[in-house]
């Protein structure tokens, strides 16, 4: 799912950064994650504090099980 519509930042893209150990700054100066509109920042940080304490690609649920995506 595409989280920052300005710069075309995905969900996948801002996890697997976490994932990687990358503070937030790091994502904005790499990715561009809101730093145009804005819009965005609070669904990317939430995705990125998930990810980045859990290791795993928590938010990714499975619309049909319901069960969680590691992808």
């Amino acid at each position: 799912m595409i989280v920052c519509v300005c710069h075309r930042v995905s969900d996948k893209t801002i996890a697997r950064s976490a994932q990687q150990g990358a503070g937030f700054d790091d994502i904005q100066l790499e990715h561009g994650v809101a730093t145009q509109c804005g819009k965005c920042e609070g669904a990317a940080r939430q995705i990125w504090s998930e990810c980045r304490l859990s290791g795993r690609l928590a938010h990714l649920v499975h619309s049909t099980t319901g069960a969680h995506n590691a992808a």
